[in-house]
């Protein structure tokens, strides 16, 4: 078992209703609010309205249109802008996970006089961010819940995983009825991506009996309330325990004491993303199964025999690379009977930049340190096979 120092700030609010203290929590960071959002889904469901009506004696400056798989340019960029312009006490994010990583960087960059991507690339490290508060409307990424973001700059192809322990919001209100209107793309999509954040951090070569009991329930939860939410969109107590167990997928309980696993295929898929903008949580369904076949070895077959037993409930007796292949089948099974393309071909991805992005994943992910250590040859395989 690992050495570990853990923190979690974060004031989580759960249930119907629990928008009413909003008035409450906002007033202790401060009355002037830059409210940051998406495409406008927050309209539809009312949710803007009734923001805009328990927080009618703040002073909201809007920032609207963040896209998924965020940008630098122009999102965080003019969140930046308008904090510093506007004197902004606290970010007010409503929405799924990008606009809610879009905040961190914009609550890091709104105190920092320099280029703001120096902090989302590690050149610079900030000393202070804006307090966030956070209205979920989407489960999936955990970005409510831990003190990471992830941000995309078009022009160079970069997707970066901007950490700092500033950006843990102070409050997360997580009120599972606003993911009723949710699509089944985005349901599954949201489903695929919390799984694959266990998987990270289940797949590696210290854990411990506890978490991977956490990790397993964690899997059989997300897939079991996955296909309720999408038989029943309304269905309270899945879309309910589906948003706590993607709440708890980042922010790091799932893997005290555990070694680290490098992330693999999420390194890979924010090439995917950035290069061609494909929603992240298809990426990884496509990428996982085959990354797990790829890897599977005398050092590995051991995690995946334990995976499909206690996941899938595969049979204890069969000859363990049997077990270990017929879990990787049923992790593509899954993903593919969700409703989730299973080839990159399906999401506009073609084999002309496979190289490319290969490369691009070797120089910038450091995956020659994963729990399977992969060379940029490997990448290109694991890319090909996805095809």
């Amino acid at each position: 078992m690992q050495n570990f120092d853990y923190m979690t700030p974060t004031r989580l609010i759960f249930g119907k209703g629990v928008i009413e203290k909003l008035p409450e929590v906002m007033g202790k960071y401060g009355k002037k609010v830059l409210l940051t959002y998406g495409g406008g889904s927050i309209k539809k469901l009312g949710l803007y309205d009734k923001v805009k009506e328990l927080l009618s004696d703040f002073d909201i400056v809007e920032l609207s249109g963040i896209q998924p798989n965020p940008k630098y340019d122009p999102s965080v960029l003019e969140g930046v802008r308008l904090c510093k312009e506007h004197n902004v006490d606290v970010i007010l994010a409503v929405g799924g996970g990008s606009v809610l990583d879009c905040s961190k960087a914009i609550a890091a960059g709104a105190k920092y006089d320099g280029d703001v991507w120096d902090l989302i690339s590690y050149k610079a490290f900030a000393k202070d961010a804006l307090p966030i508060v956070d209205i979920l409307t989407l489960a999936a990424t955990g970005s409510e819940y831990d003190c990471g973001g992830v941000i995309s700059r078009t022009e160079t192809n970069d997707k970066i995983g901007y950490v700092d322990p500033h950006l843990y919001p102070v409050v997360s209100f997580l009120d599972p009825t606003y993911t009723f209107t949710v699509s089944k793309k985005q349901t599954a999509a949201g489903c695929a991506d919390a799984m694959n954040h266990i998987m990270e951090q289940y797949f590696c070569e210290d854990a411990t009996l506890l978490n991977d009991g956490f990790c397993e329930a964690g899997l059989k939860s997300l897939m079991i309330n996955a296909r309720k939410c999408l038989d029943n969109p309304e269905d309270y107590n899945a879309r309910a325990e589906m948003m706590f167990t993607c709440t708890l997928g980042c922010n790091g309980i799932y893997a005290l004491g555990n070694s680290e696993s490098g992330w693999p295929c999420h390194g890979i898929e924010h090439a995917l993303s950035a290069y061609y903008d494909i929603t992240h949580g298809e990426g990884l369904a496509i990428i996982t199964p085959r990354w797990m076949k790829h890897i599977l070895s005398e050092k590995t077959v051991d995690r995946f025999v334990k995976y499909g037993v206690n996941v899938f409930g595969i049979d204890s007796s069969l000859e363990k690379f049997d077990i270990a292949e017929k879990a990787i089948q049923a992790t593509y099974d899954f993903f593919e009977s969700i409703g989730i393309p299973m080839h990159l071909k399906d999401v506009g991805i073609d084999e002309s930049r496979i190289g490319e992005m290969a490369h691009h994943i070797a120089v910038n992910e450091g995956l020659e340190n994963a729990y399977a250590p992969l060379t940029e040859q490997d990448i290109t395989d694991i890319l090909n096979a996805s095809l």
